[in-house]
């Protein structure tokens, strides 16, 4: 690391720099990002474009005491490092490591944890609410991208903020508009007029003078006053803002230590509402990630010199497949749309907008918007397939239920990144999908095993006359031979892979495998394990789900998932209704807690999804029922 970064262990430390010295931190907080992250994977692009920025906030804010959020959190990395954190800075994203976002918990300059989009003027406008109650005096500021403004709670809690006039901050960081220089030099010569308290003053002092014209003041007084009006309208590119109540300020240069210093001294010296607009560079002081910003948004372990990643498979994930597979099923079907929130490569729907453009719809982060527009297209005829992360499709819940299903509309709704995540941890683990949709009527759920089912699951879904969520993991997939055409396959109908007498293993998902490992390892041992891929979460397949428990008498459920009102609930409850409760069974998911950051791998054993402990448990359940214990029906898995 460099000389002064090797000096910073709290923002004392970096208000203690000259102008020129914060510049060579800049730079070095650059390199040790981007090393960093070429070791661990992450958000790099989103903030080496921060970095001026973050030392400017902490220049002229004093956190803990005033309070900094971070909108998603993608960009506050140059943040941890300059609060504390820099000598654990190298575990980042690693298990019992630094997460890759703001976490309370983690440090008292976190003000608030984050990692889904929008948030932060509202947590923000809270604290402020909070602050002028308990009588304090302390700064509250909110950090948010342009690409977060696209989410309506944005301007939900902007406009609520502009009717109270309280005195909150808000730096919008616009990575990706360009601002031609007159304009900027316009607005910033308008700016400093309209907030220079001498200006401020001398105009309301002249209007006075105006209204006390006999007849006519106030007349000339209120066209004075509509003509200011009208010129702001032309040539200041905040007045958006201003009708919602804030003061605007910008657009600067958030790569200017010395302007954001200045702006942000003067945000801070006004009463009421104030939106600084910085403009920066994604991937600034990295020409790769300039390049491509968006494959180094967030990014594995790559190649400093070249950028090109570390983490290369021949095997295709399950992302790539549903893109192509998607392309495949719209050149035969004209009716077939896409819609994504603005995680179109993420989702992989490249292909499928560069081919259809007119049939793709990209709405920005906008999940409830993607839901109901989704429906819309489907009441006139359209089939739309609305891919969105697990994660993320939680936020357009009464949208799924009120505008798709309860409509019995053919959305398809593909819902990636399902199960465990990994290295973004809590904020973006698809654990609760399977729970918060399964007890919405009218929605058929299915899961593939490998990639290959995958495709004949989308070309499922695209044959069902109604609402259809089609869940898969992050990542590769097992690397099996694909079919040359995709197929419908039978609608709750689950698939006896393996057939035993002592043990059934009902599996869905991407959990499929390990049963099948376990029951590889079971044999060995002299145990006959039967493996059922379930593939329907619902409907389930009670008949085949039934007969083998009957037959076998004992069950495991296995599934990444939720154990509360997950899979493994819906397959307790056809049991219970069923009156077959002298089944031992037990449910392998994830308890009631919420799942830390870390590999999947090393998740995937920590919580007991994995083939040993399918084993471990189904010996377990043998020699407690040759012991002569009771059978029982009851819950396992991740504590």
């Amino acid at each position: 690391m460099g000389r002064y970064l090797e000096q910073i262990n709290s923002p004392q430390d970096v208000r203690m720099l000259t102008l020129d010295q914060l510049e060579q931190l800049a730079g070095e907080i650059r390199e040790e990002i981007i090393a960093t992250v070429a070791k661990n994977g992450g958000h790099l692009a989103s903030n080496l474009g921060v970095v001026e920025l973050t030392l400017a906030l902490h220049r002229v804010f004093y956190t803990p005491r005033d309070k900094i959020i971070w909108d998603v959190g993608h960009q506050c990395y140059v943040h941890k490092l300059i609060t504390g954190r820099r000598e654990q800075f190298g575990t980042l994203r690693c298990y019992d490591g630094l997460s890759g976002f703001p976490r309370p918990d983690e440090s008292e300059h976190d003000a608030f944890g984050t990692g889904h989009s929008s948030t932060s003027i509202s947590a923000a406008l809270g604290m402020v609410l909070a602050r002028d109650f308990k009588g304090d005096r302390h700064a509250v500021v909110a950090v948010i991208g342009d690409g977060s403004m696209t989410g309506g709670m944005a301007f939900e809690a902007l406009n609520h903020a502009g009717q109270l006039k309280k005195d909150l901050i808000v730096v919008l960081n616009d990575n990706k508009m360009s601002i031609s220089a007159n304009v900027g030099a316009m607005s910033g010569y308008l700016n400093r007029m309209r907030t220079d308290p001498k200006y401020s003053r001398g105009k309301d002092e002249i209007e006075q003078i105006l209204r006390r014209i006999p007849s006519i003041g106030s007349t000339v007084a209120k066209v004075a006053e509509r003509i200011k009006d009208s010129f702001k309208y032309l040539v200041v590119p905040g007045m958006l803002f201003e009708e919602l109540g804030f003061t605007y300020l910008g657009p600067i240069d958030g790569h200017n230590i010395l302007s954001m210093l200045n702006t942000l001294e003067q945000a801070k010296s006004l009463g009421g509402p104030v939106l600084v607009h910085v403009v920066t560079e994604k991937g600034h002081g990295y020409a790769p990630a300039v390049e491509k910003a968006d494959k180094f948004h967030g990014i594995g372990p790559f190649d400093i010199s070249s950028g090109s990643c570390l983490e290369k498979s021949d095997i295709s994930t399950y992302t790539e497949v549903f893109g192509r597979t998607l392309v495949n099923l719209a050149e035969q079907d004209p009716t077939i749309v896409a819609v994504t929130a603005a995680m179109c490569s993420g989702t992989g729907l490249g292909e499928f907008a560069q081919k259809f453009p007119g049939r793709f719809f990209d709405v920005g982060i906008a999940e409830q918007h993607a839901v109901t527009l989704a429906a819309g297209l489907a009441s006139e005829g359209l089939k739309p397939v609305v891919a969105i992360y697990s994660t993320f499709l939680q936020r357009a819940y009464d949208q799924i239920i009120h505008d798709v299903c309860l409509q019995k509309l053919p959305v398809v709704f593909v819902v990636d990144r399902a199960g465990i995540v990994g290295d973004d941890g809590p904020t973006h683990h698809g654990l609760f999908d399977i729970s918060y949709l399964r007890s919405v009527p009218n929605l058929t759920i299915m899961a593939p095993a490998d990639e290959n089912e995958l495709q004949h699951m989308l070309h499922t879904a695209l044959q069902l006359n109604g609402p259809c969520a089609l869940r898969f993991p992050r990542g590769t997939g097992l690397g099996v031979a694909l079919d040359r055409h995709s197929r419908a396959i039978p609608v709750g109908r689950a698939e006896v892979l393996v057939e035993g007498k002592d043990i059934t293993l009902l599996a869905v998902g991407n959990t499929v495998p390990a049963a099948r490992r376990a029951a590889l390892i079971l044999k060995e041992l002299g145990i006959l394990a039967t493996v059922i891929n379930a593939r329907f979460i619902k409907p389930l397949d009670e008949e085949y789900i039934t007969r083998w428990a009957a037959r076998t008498g004992r069950l495991i459920t296995v599934e990444e998932n939720m154990l509360a009102g997950g899979f493994g609930s819906a397959v307790l409850e056809l049991l219970a209704a069923k009156d077959m409760a002298g089944i031992q069974v037990k449910c392998l998911g994830i308890g009631d807690m919420f799942m830390e950051h870390g590999s999947q791998s090393l998740l995937r054993g920590k919580y007991g999804l994995n083939s040993e402990n399918i084993v471990n448990l189904t010996r377990q359940m043998i020699d407690s029922n040759q012991a002569g214990e009771k059978k029982i029906i009851g819950l396992g898995g991740g504590a």
